[in-house]
């Protein structure tokens, strides 16, 4: 530790050089320089006030607007004649008008909802995201054939589901962006949200959406702590100090600290070698601190200033060296010996060797007191945040962000209603002050006029009783003439008096008090749309939309700012987890944190540290986007031009990019397979309509073929007829001819047999007349011989032995 009481609180000091050597560097002294020169440039006097105190008197400015609760001494002033206050009666709280917008921005982005995508860039997660493309994109090109094998042999051999399958590059794409993520995406995803979820960071988000809408920067811390893991921690944006810099994101600051005031016990805890000596200088010295720079004494206890302690807490950028002696080898290869940068080998020497150099930016970190020369700490930071692609290059444990920054002056929606809302103050004080001295309406009573009316009954008419008249009834009694006959001046006794003393001034103040809140509204774009408070009647439902989406716009960069701040901390997030999971002990705590959300993950986890991730931030639609996105997801379903099931994957998508893509494209594939339908619906019909034509056809060739049929059996059965007639004609004939013929055979027979009978007969005769003849001739011979008388021959062949006429019957 460095004892070197300052004879001044702050001293001129300049940095030191960034040229020195690495062990310089790692000096207390070069850190105690570090110290100082901060110091100097933000707590050095200017005309009675320094730049860290200017800047915290007016952030607390802003904020105590912001509250609605900033001082009214300006306004009684204001008010005042020669600083005399004794007549003026009023209430001087402040008009809360700037309380309202701060709480209409800051909680419209709390109703934003985002979340945290990482994409695995590097070479190993690049393949198997390539590999997976070319395996959707062969499944793509052999469709027709995959399909064809699936129907014949019930094979799939798809390698993601055909239902699923793009068709075009751009649907691939698409495909890609919505259905693929590895498990190495989601588990880094899971770890990044575990972190913050730990952290509260949902907390922490708020209040720098607070302090971007109030102060106009918002910041935020991490770092790692052996003892805690990784912490996100919020910074107050009125305590920090930083490098000059004209740039939103601060990111080209080479220095980052903090203020605090701290009890003096914990300087013990940041250097236990302090001894009670330095406690008591340092006790000493941060009264004489309180008592020059005493701006914030008013919200302290003057008491505890010796035991209370300023100290800077500080982050400075510088670069290191690393250095080695490259030898060469007589065998033609080299040799890396690690050096420090002090090494320069000689020119000229016989020894083959060079000197190569590697310089990377690193950080170290210090605890000074303020107002003296006592440096608590200074070393180099330790698990700084390296990205994995440029590891040259240490970002710092800082994110801050302020939109409208120029030339190092923060600009802020809050700053530009400040003017606004004082005139608005002083016009509800004076609005006050005349309306207290405003008197009511009276009436006048003329005593003479009621002098000369008579009520009838002897009793005279009073001032009494005509006021309870006059307000009971709202009647008064009078006489045109008096009692001599003369015109009577006043024959109205009561009179009412208008005063109408404040009416102008009132409706001239109300119009005031009007014009500057719509010039609020005009300088920061938080029209009445935005909150409803006066919505036109006579305004369309889609104008007054309209409008409310004009005063998002408006209010934009805000929003665009916290977003910033949250993706620059999880892309330190992710750094950090790499290296705890390579590096720190702490590996196996955090794995089982963020495994118990995602068991799933587990062994995703353990190989975080070998990826290298891009993050980015998916913002979910707002309503007026959700409204036009539903909005096209009616039509479409009106239409039919989407299923329901589309509807609802659309309706699940958060970037509003993306669903519109998805939608358009589910349209036209709903387009194109209703026209397939339709298609193949015309097809059907045709063939419907060919298949009806043919049954037509055969149904007539059908009819004919049966009335053919019919006539040909007809036709067959008159044949039939007519043969089996002719047949039985035939048989009949047969029959006929054949009793003919057996007839005839009969008859034949017969004659035969008579002539048979008639020749036998004549034979037989012929037999017997050769027989008799012979024996004629025999006994003529005999009687010649014997020369007998002669024979009568007749008488013995009058007989007729054995012929009988009965043979020539009928057989």
């Amino acid at each position: 530790m460095i004892d070197k009481t300052a004879s001044d609180l702050i001293s001129p000091t300049t940095f030191p050089s960034q040229l020195a050597t690495d062990a310089e560097k790692a000096s207390p002294d070069y850190g105690l320089r570090v110290g100082r020169a901060i110091s100097y440039e933000w707590f050095r006097r200017d005309t009675n006030s320094c730049r860290f105190y200017s800047q915290w008197i007016e952030f607390h400015k802003l904020r105590l607007y912001a509250r609605g609760e900033q001082p009214v001494q300006k306004y009684k002033d204001e008010l005042a004649i020669d600083g005399d206050l004794s007549y003026l009666n009023l209430n001087w709280e402040p008009v809360p008008i700037i309380p309202k917008f701060v709480d209409i921005v800051v909680n419209g982005m709390s109703d934003r909802l985002f979340s945290i995508k990482a994409f695995a860039q590097d070479q190993l997660a690049t393949d198997k995201r390539s590999s997976f493309k070319e395996t959707i994109e062969k499944d793509m090109v052999a469709r027709d054939i995959l399909n064809q094998t699936q129907e014949q042999f019930g094979i799939n051999a798809f390698n993601v589901d055909p239902g699923k399958l793009p068709e075009t590059d751009k649907e691939l794409d698409l495909h890609m962006q919505i259905e693929y993520k590895p498990g190495i995406e989601i588990a880094e995803e899971e770890a990044i949200n575990t972190i913050l979820e730990q952290n509260r960071y949902s907390d922490i988000k708020k209040r720098i959406e607070y302090d971007m809408m109030t102060l106009g920067v918002g910041m935020v811390k991490h770092n790692f702590l052996p003892g805690a893991g990784i912490k996100v921690d919020y910074v107050d944006p009125a305590s920090v100090v930083y490098s000059y810099t004209e740039s939103p994101t601060f990111e080209d600051c080479f220095y980052f600290g903090e203020i605090k005031q701290v009890h003096i016990s914990e300087i013990i805890k940041i250097d236990p070698n302090i001894t009670k000596e330095d406690l008591d200088k340092i006790s000493k010295l941060s009264s004489l601190w309180f008592t020059q720079y005493n701006v914030i004494r008013p919200y302290r206890n003057t008491l505890f200033d010796r035991d209370v302690v300023s100290l800077l807490y500080f982050n400075y950028k510088t670069d290191k060296s690393f250095v080695f002696k490259k030898k060469f080898l007589d065998n033609g290869g080299t040799r890396i010996i690690r050096k420090d940068d002090t090494f320069n080998p000689p020119q000229g020497t016989e020894e083959r060797f060079e000197r190569v150099e590697k310089r990377i930016d690193v950080w170290y970190e210090g605890v000074m007191v303020l107002g003296s020369s006592y440096l608590l700490k200074w070393e180099l930071s330790k698990n700084m945040v390296r990205p994995k692609s440029a590891t040259q290059y240490a970002l710092p444990n800082y994110v801050a962000m302020a939109p409208r920054m120029y030339k190092g002056v923060i600009e802020s929606l809050t700053r530009r209603m400040i003017t606004f809302a004082d005139l608005i103050q002083i016009t509800h004080l004076k609005l006050q002050q005349v309306i207290a001295r405003v008197v009511p309406d009276g009436v006048y009573i003329d005593a003479d006029g009621m002098n000369e009316v008579d009520l009838g009954n002897g009793a005279a008419y009073n001032p009494e009783d005509a006021l309870k008249l006059y307000f009971q009834t709202g009647s008064v009694i009078g006489r045109s003439y008096n009692q001599d006959g003369e015109y009577n001046q006043g024959k109205v006794p009561i009179q009412e008096l208008n005063s109408n003393s404040g009416q102008g001034k009132i409706s001239a103040l109300i119009n005031s008090y009007n014009h500057y809140l719509s010039m609020i509204r005009d300088v920061t774009g938080l029209n009445e749309a935005r909150d409803g408070s006066m919505p036109d009647p006579r305004s369309l439902v889609g104008v007054q939309k309209l409008a409310a989406l004009n005063s998002n716009t408006a209010t934009r960069h805000i929003l665009d700012g916290t977003l910033f701040i949250t993706k620059r901390l999880a892309e330190a997030l992710s750094c950090r987890i790499s290296d705890v999971l390579e590096y720190s002990d702490f590996k196996d705590e955090l794995i089982n944190q963020i495994g118990r959300v995602n068991v799933s993950i587990l062994e995703d986890i353990k190989d975080l540290y070998l990826h290298d991730f891009g993050i980015f931030i998916e913002v979910s639609p707002d309503a007026e986007e959700k409204a036009q996105l539903e909005a096209n997801i009616q039509a479409a379903l009106s239409r039919d031009q989407i299923d329901l099931e589309d509807a609802i994957d659309i309706r699940e998508i958060k970037n509003i990019k993306i669903a519109n893509e998805f939608l358009k494209l589910k349209r036209k594939k709903k387009q194109q397979q209703d026209m397939d339908n339709e298609k193949q619906k015309m097809e059907m019909q045709t063939q419907s309509n060919i298949q009806s034509s043919q049954a037509a056809a055969q149904s007539k060739m059908e009819q004919l073929q049966a009335e053919y049929q019919g006539k040909a059996q007809l036709k067959q059965a008159e044949s039939a007829f007519e043969i089996e007639k002719m047949k039985q004609e035939a048989q009949l004939k047969v029959q006929l001819m054949q009793m003919e013929f057996d007839l005839q055979m009969q008859l034949e027979s017969a004659k035969v047999g008579a002539i048979q009978q008639v020749d036998n007969n004549k034979e037989e005769a012929k037999d017997k007349r050769v027989k008799m003849q012979s024996t004629y001739q025999s006994k003529m011979i005999d009687q010649r011989k014997k020369d007998t008388p002669p024979i009568d021959f007749e008488s013995s062949e009058d007989s007729l032995d054995g012929f009988d006429f009965g043979q020539f019957e009928p057989q």
